[in-house]
């Protein structure tokens, strides 16, 4: 469905989404080719509704002197007149509002931006329990921090351990453009961390919002504490177009169909509110879709904005193509791949002819000479059971004096990509392979992903490694990196490896096992599993001990029909001590080859650094954890890992509990951030927050992560393997801001893929029921984390059947009491009151509306809901699609 018209009776036809309608009606006269609607005095030249960009020049000066700023557009997808970028100086965003303050500016551009007067600053009223003062925080969790269990590793196979995660958690779907975001909203002055959903026909939430409630100064500002003041400012220029100009949506005829216009011109209608209406060419559009528009009501096209005119409220635009029904997996799902700009075309025969054109390949002779030969050795692979690219493998002997030696060995995919050639270009482009419930974008053709580069057993295989020696407790006694060939005794899954944790003396029948290569035995690998485990268990004591920080988050996984790719059911994802084992050797991997990259090219190493927590919005999390009596330390990564640990028990509850606040934590928390060390000139701000460690890179990943092809060529150049590439600093660090961007659409691309599975599962097996637990409470509206799912979602009190509701603060927390309608007459009303940490009981039902669904709260004392922790809920992860 396209996006609501009830909007168009809001403003006059033509003012763009956000725009105040109050500067005059302007309507479809400001669009191309409408001669008629032009006021005599300006004909001929038409009246500007954006400012004219300011010179490249103006823009250097002013970015130099400080009297502008630079940083990354978000717009909010549930108020989309709402945008922000982040402070320099870490304190609460600057406010952008309206479409005409945002200049044609799209979410995630690079944009600079003017201050505006003082006078013209949002105040935000301390008593107003329901704003949003920040902007639209899409979940920017590192994966380091949210530990390995990611998706794609459930689902594609991609261990990547540590390095591995799904980087967020799964939001709530029905925002208006089906991007889950996390929206901070003010409790009692202090922002009350929740997702706003929007939903039609409903308030956005808490009282009705007026001009009033977040007003723009006019008088005496002087009588305003400081605090209340939100910087706000205009959009100047825009440094790089980031947004891939591309959107999904529906076509529709102009309104006025006496315009002209109207013969040149269909409306494009973007599904993300974000994306401004677009006019596109009629010979772009259908050959009937003049005549019979309803038969493409339903049809989701892609359009690219050419042009967008300073005297022009919508868009120019071109249809790129038809993708087919809205609300089906596959036209979706190409919808969010252009949107994000992520390239899934067939590689080019160009880029084939790099790969080994004899198959089956075989490792050259002389790469023997070259490397150290570990194909006796005990080597194996643990991995999701349906992985079918794995680049990276483990092996542990006993040596001298109880003592380890332990190996992690990575597919050496530098060697099939030489630098320079197409193949190394297209994959320094794609910079990530993407991940999507039912299938992977590669980064890399599949004869490298599958064949020549995957780890798989009994053959073969080129590999990077870096070999300990540890002690039992995990301590480095030596260290050595080098080129190695390996040759995989057996393929293990994590529920191989899991079972010979559980099972240390047991003979694990060879039936369950997958098969070993003669050379070996199955005893033989389970006692190094044993091994591994136990100095990993170590290992991650010490970390923690060390001051790292781990926030796990609910995961979903899907089992999909066979033949329909439909999901025919979900469950949250067990991160057990086999994926521990793995994420443990993967970091000590990629803590040593940043240490030693490092210290050979101080200047051009490629690093990873997580910047600490955003100031404000740590601080008002404190605020927040005061008021709720909660005890937490927020003052280093350890201290709050600690918090998290110590202050909850292990009852349903405390868990429940602990799953809230530890969704809280992540809001504050920034991104992760390759970079080259040669441009940052204060080493401090090289440190990973999460890990707590002072250098960290990523190198366990080659396959699909193009930083790591890059780490892997800086380490060969460090061991005198080759020479160092000859890229400078400024290169490398552009490089690197673009594995950043790349990486960031990609896991914004993976939310949308679970959003859109989870919204076909409601649709499809709904109503879903579950156990949630209370996230923020508004005054007419209060939020939930959905415990069995996962999932966030706002439920309104106008959309349940109460006599009546009340909403109040006891003391610093705000309550709402619910007086439910009697079931029958007999029945007196029953009472139920809501505060932040109440368990209750909701229902997720589908909507009307194409992949829209919406939690009603089940009336108290009702049978038949299954506990969120019940195996039923699938705690262990089924076998899932290739």
């Amino acid at each position: 469905m396209s996006h609501p018209d009830y909007r168009l009776n809001l403003r006059p036809l033509g003012t763009p989404r956000g725009a105040s309608s109050l500067a005059g009606p302007r309507g479809v006269g400001a669009s191309p080719g409408d001669k008629k609607s032009r006021s005599k005095t300006t004909r001929g030249k038409k009246k500007s509704i954006f400012e004219t960009y300011l010179s490249k020049e103006d823009v250097s000066e002013g970015l130099k002197r400080g009297t502008l700023i630079q940083g990354v557009l978000r717009i909010n997808p549930k108020k989309f007149h709402e945008a922000f970028i982040p402070s320099p100086d870490g304190d609460r965003d600057i406010f952008i509002d309206g479409v005409v303050a945002r200049n044609r500016a799209l979410n995630g551009d690079l944009v600079v931006v003017n201050l505006l007067p003082e006078e013209q600053w949002k105040v935000i009223k301390p008593e107003s329990n329901d704003k949003e003062t920040e902007g639209a925080y899409e979940s920017d969790l590192p994966e380091e921090l949210c530990g390995s269990h990611l998706l794609q590793q459930s689902l594609k196979g991609y261990n990547d351990s540590p390095d591995v995660i799904i980087e967020a958690q799964f939001d709530d779907s029905d925002s208006e453009d089906g991007h889950g975001n996390m929206q901070n909203a003010l409790v009692d002055g202090v922002k009350k961390l929740s997702v706003c959903v929007h939903e039609k026909g409903k308030e956005d939430a808490g009282a009705p919002v007026t001009k009033d409630e977040n007003t723009f100064m006019s008088q005496d500002t002087r009588a305003l504490p400081e605090k209340s003041l939100q910087r706000s400012a205009k959009v100047v220029y825009i440094l790089e177009k980031k947004h891939s100009r591309a959107a999904t949506g529906f076509l529709k005829l102009l309104a006025d169909k006496n315009s002209e216009l109207f013969r040149k011109y269909a409306l494009f209608s973007p599904s993300d509110h974000r994306v401004p209406r677009i006019y596109v060419p009629l010979k772009d559009c259908p050959q009937d879709f003049v005549t019979r528009p309803k038969d493409y009501a339903n049809t989701l096209f892609i359009c690219r904005i050419v042009d967008w005119k300073e005297d022009s409220n919508f868009a120019l635009g071109q249809l790129a193509k038809s993708l087919g029904q809205a609300g089906e997996i596959e036209p979706e799902t190409e919808g969010i791949l252009t949107e994000y700009g992520v390239d899934f075309s067939d590689f080019s025969s160009e880029v084939l002819e790099c790969l080994p054109q004899d198959l089956p390949w075989t490792i050259p002779p002389e790469e023997f000479s070259k490397r150290r030969d570990l194909r006796k050795d005990c080597v194996f692979t643990i991995d999701p059971s349906t992985a079918r690219d794995l680049d990276d493998a483990l092996s542990c002997k006993p040596v001298a004096d109880g003592n380890f030696e332990v190996g992690v060995h990575i597919a050496d995919v530098s060697y099939f990509v030489p630098e320079g050639s197409s193949l190394d270009k297209v994959a320094a482009e794609r910079a990530t392979s993407v991940y999507l419930v039912q299938k992977v974008v590669p980064m890399l053709p599949r004869l490298l992903c599958e064949e020549l580069c995957s780890l798989n057993p009994m053959t073969d295989k080129l590999t990077f490694s870096v070999i300990w020696t540890l002690t039992p407790k995990g301590k480095i006694l030596s260290e050595w990196f080098g080129q190695t060939v390996i040759r995989s005794c057996t393929k293990l899954s994590y529920e191989h490896a899991q079972s010979m944790i559980e099972g240390p003396t047991r003979k694990i029948p060879e039936e369950e096992l997958p098969p070993v290569s003669p050379e070996h035995t199955s005893e033989e690998v389970h006692r190094a599993v044993l091994n591994l485990h136990r100095i990993a268990k170590e290992l991650r004591q010490q970390r923690f001990v060390d001051g790292a920080l781990r926030l796990d988050q609910l995961k979903l996984a899907f089992t999909l029909d066979h033949e329909t790719g439909l999901p025919q059911g979900c469950h949250i994802y067990e991160y057990r001590d086999s994926n521990k084992l793995v994420e443990e050797f993967m970091l000590l991997a990629n803590m040593a080859v940043a240490r030693k990259i490092h210290c050979a090219f101080p200047e051009r190493a490629l690093l990873r650094r997580h910047p600490p927590p955003q100031t404000k919005m740590l601080n008002d999390l404190v605020e927040f954890c005061d008021q709720m009596g909660l005890p937490m330390d927020f003052s280093s990564a350890g201290a709050l890992n600690k918090s998290l640990m110590e202050t909850f028990g292990d009852d349903k509850y405390s868990l429940a509990r602990k799953e809230v606040l530890t969704n809280m934590c992540s809001r504050p928390m920034q991104m992760a951030l390759y970079f080259c060390s040669g441009v940052l000139q204060d080493q401090a701000q090289f440190r990973h927050y999460a890990l707590n460690v002072p250098l960290y890179t990523h190198f366990t990943s080659p396959i699909r992560r193009f930083a790591d092809v890059l780490v892997h060529r800086l380490l060969a150049a460090t061991l005198g393997y080759r020479e160092l590439p000859d890229v400078e600093p400024e290169a490398l660090q552009k490089q690197a801001d673009h594995c950043n961007d790349r990486r960031m659409a990609s896991k914004r691309v993976q939310e949308l893929s679970t959003s859109l599975f989870f919204a076909i599962l409601v649709k499809e097996s709904g109503p879903l029921e579950s156990e949630a637990m209370v996230m923020g409470v508004l005054s007419q509206a209060f939020d939930v984390l959905v415990l069995r799912y996962g999932v966030q979602k706002r439920i309104y009190c106008n959309a349940l059947p109460l006599q009546s509701y009340r909403f109040q603060k006891v003391g610093k927390k705000p309550e709402l009491t619910l007086v439910w309608e009697p079931e029958d007459a007999e029945q007196g009303p029953a009472q139920q009151v809501v505060s932040i940490f109440s368990l209750v009981e909701v229902v997720l039902r589908a909507e009307a509306t194409a992949l829209k669904y919406s939690a009603i709260l089940k009336r108290p004392g009702t049978e038949g809901l299954l506990d969120w922790q019940d195996e039923q809920g699938g705690r262990d992860l089924a076998e899932e699609q290739d």
